[in-house]
């Protein structure tokens, strides 16, 4: 999943609100609307806000 987050093209100074949307430009239009689908997308957003922010905690950390 390390992989998507890069792919989303946010920087690590961005918000979460704006790792959000960018996650969910990366969804299929049937998986944001299909109910059945909640829980998983629940946790891709999860893991997305996790890479985040770690990759804060990393500039943080090292002061880049």
């Amino acid at each position: 999943m390390h992989s998507t987050y890069l792919r989303l093209g946010v920087t690590v100074w961005d918000s979460d609100r704006t790792v959000i949307r960018a996650a969910r430009r990366k969804l299929t239009r049937s998986a944001r609307r299909d109910p059945a689908k909640r829980e998983a997308r629940k946790q891709f957003y999860r893991e997305m806000l996790a890479h985040h922010a770690n990759a804060q905690r990393l500039v943080a950390e090292f002061r880049l």
